[in-house]
């Protein structure tokens, strides 16, 4: 496991993180409360830069019979990647125990904030997490693990430019469209070159607000973009791409030519 963020202690309670390999004098019986209606991040994905370091909110329901005092039970979400929250390959602990609040006698609205650093990821943990939760029992140390609440895609963060040239151009000359499709590495905290990937080439009249694509190109071994296209009319020339799984999505920032 190589993510397992703290989550704060509150009130001098026992913070989630330090019950997630439980005492051997820990209690047998879990907590009796259920989780559902997990959502993180409204249900967005997570995109981390190489350096970044991001928090996300999340929300869920804590059901539990009203027999139940949950005044001693700490709650919060888990990210993880595996096959259970408990025994995760990779995971990620709420930075704080969910704040809840009174529904009804048997039910608790929750939030909570996750925080991911990418200093901390590989680059292969980029893709589908799932979403599950833990809750505590601060007197017994008892810890209750729940799987499988949703999933959340964590992808890394991409970046793209574009450079038309020459500037000014004559009307039917040729034009020069170079730029950069880089993506976050999380392992050494920079960008590199994204290789291999189709980007479109899109254009912007003058005086309109919609771009249309005029060609899709691949990025190059070292993620460099180069196309050529005759000039018609005054506009923006952007490069745009659509992400993958892994990769966010991202278009460049519109380059004016001035067309004579």
């Amino acid at each position: 496991m190589r993510i397992r963020a703290t989550v704060a202690a509150v009130s001098g309670a026992l913070a989630l993180s330090a019950v997630a390999v439980p005492a051997a004098h820990a209690a047998t019986t879990a907590p009796d409360v259920t989780f559902s209606n997990m959502k993180v991040n409204s249900g967005k994905a997570i995109t981390l830069g190489a350096t970044s370091t991001v928090k996300v909110k999340a929300t869920y329901t804590v059901t539990h019979p009203s027999s139940v005092s949950t005044s001693n039970i700490l709650t919060g979400p888990v990210l993880y990647r595996g096959t259970s929250a408990k025994d995760a390959d990779t995971q990620v602990i709420s930075d704080d125990p969910g704040t809840c609040s009174k529904v009804s006698s048997t039910t608790l609205n929750c939030s909570a904030t996750v925080t991911l650093p990418a200093a901390e990821l590989y680059n292969s943990d980029a893709g589908t997490w799932k979403t599950g939760a833990l809750a505590v029992d601060t007197k017994s140390d008892a810890t209750k693990w729940q799987n499988d609440l949703g999933t959340i895609p964590v992808r890394r963060a991409a970046k793209l430019s574009t450079d038309a040239t020459p500037e000014p151009v004559k009307k039917g000359k040729t034009l020069t469209v170079t730029g950069s499709l880089t993506r976050a590495n999380w392992e050494s905290g920079k960008y590199a070159g994204f290789a291999g990937q189709p980007v479109r080439l899109q254009f912007r009249k003058a005086g309109s607000t919609a771009y249309t694509t005029v060609k899709t190109i691949t990025s190059s071994s070292t993620g460099a973009l180069k196309t050529t296209v005759t000039a018609g009319s005054d506009g923006y020339y952007r490069y745009s791409f659509a992400g993958t799984s892994t990769t966010s999505a991202v278009s460049a920032t519109g380059d004016y030519v001035d067309v004579r």
